[in-house]
C-alpha cells in the first residue's frame, strides 16, 4: 500500500489510500472507462523464468509497478496470485489501513475546526469506505481480465461491506462536526439507489452528499471527474480540509 500527502488547500492535507498493484487495475478499469487511459496488455512472468518462487516474484512485481517500471498490462501476473491473496487475507492489508487510518486520526484531533459549516472531508467509497475484496477474491485478485458486466451486477448486490478503519473515521469526523462527501465513479443513473443502501446499512449515515458519476462525465478519466468536482465544491466555499481515497488530481 501507498500513501500518498499533499495539501488541500492552505490548510489541508490529502491521505490517499490504495493498493499499488491492486489500483492501476480497478481504479481505471471499474467503470468502464475509455481503454486509452489503462494499461493495454497481458503481462506475464514467463520471461523470468518459470521456477521463481511467487512470492519474490510478487514483491518484486509489486515493486516494479509502484516505480512506474512495468509495461502496459491489463491483469496481473498468475504467478502474483498467492502473493496477493496473502497479502489481501492475511492480516497485513488490514493492518496498514488501521497504521494508515490512525494517522489520519491524529491529524483530524489537531484541526482547529472553524464551526462555520464550511469544513468538509471528502471520502472515495469503493476499496475506501466499503470493500470489494468478496468480489476480487472470485477474479483472483486482478489475475482474470477485468469485466465490466459483473463488476457492476456485484454493485447492484449492495452487500460490499464496510472497512472498519474507514467506518471509524467517518465516524470521527462526523463527531467533530465535518461535513462529509462521497464521491465515485460508480454511474448516477444505474448505481446510486444500491450504493446508498450498501453504505446505509454498513453504518455510513449522515454524511452531506454522495456524488455519483453523471452523463456529462461518462468515458472521463476518474482523475478528470473527480478534481473538476472538487473543484465545484470549491466555487460553494466547501473547504476541504482532507481526503481520502484514490488519487483525486
Amino acid at each position: 500500500m501507498a500513501v500518498n500527502h499533499q495539501a488541500a488547500g492552505e490548510q489541508g492535507l490529502a491521505f490517499l489510500l490504495f493498493i499499488t498493484i491492486l489500483d492501476k487495475l480497478i481504479g481505471l478499469k471499474q467503470y468502464g472507462e475509455s481503454p486509452d487511459s489503462c494499461c493495454s496488455c497481458s503481462c506475464s512472468a514467463s520471461s523470468a523464468g518459470d521456477n521463481i518462487n511467487s512470492s519474490s516474484y510478487g514483491l518484486s512485481w509489486r515493486l516494479a509497478v509502484e516505480a512506474n517500471n512495468v509495461g502496459p498490462w491489463r491483469t496481473v501476473p498468475i504467478e502474483c496470485f498467492p502473493y496477493i491473496e496473502t497479502y489481501m487475507s492475511g492480516g497485513q492489508y488490514y493492518q496498514d489501513l488501521k497504521l494508515i487510518t490512525d494517522q489520519i486520526l491524529s491529524y483530524v484531533n489537531e484541526i482547529d475546526l472553524k464551526n462555520d459549516g464550511m469544513d468538509a472531508w471528502v471520502l472515495d467509497v469503493d476499496d475506501t469506505c466499503i470493500s470489494n475484496i468478496l468480489y476480487y477474491k472470485g477474479r483472483k485478485y486482478g489475475s482474470d481480465p477485468f469485466d465490466s458486466t459483473a463488476f457492476k451486477a456485484w454493485i447492484l448486490k449492495g452487500v460490499c461491506p464496510a472497512i472498519h478503519a474507514v467506518l471509524e473515521l467517518y465516524n470521527k469526523l462526523i463527531c467533530r462536526g465535518f461535513k462529509v462527501f462521497f464521491i465515485t465513479g460508480r454511474d448516477q443513473h444505474t448505481l446510486a439507489k444500491a450504493t446508498i443502501h450498501n453504505l446505509h446499512n454498513q453504518g455510513f449515515i449522515a454524511y452531506e452528499r454522495l456524488i455519483l458519476r453523471n452523463v456529462a462525465y461518462k468515458g472521463q478519466s476518474a482523475v478528470r471527474y473527480k478534481s473538476e468536482t472538487e473543484e465545484a465544491d470549491r466555487r460553494r466555499r466547501v473547504q476541504n480540509m482532507g481526503k481520502c481515497g484514490r488519487p483525486m488530481e
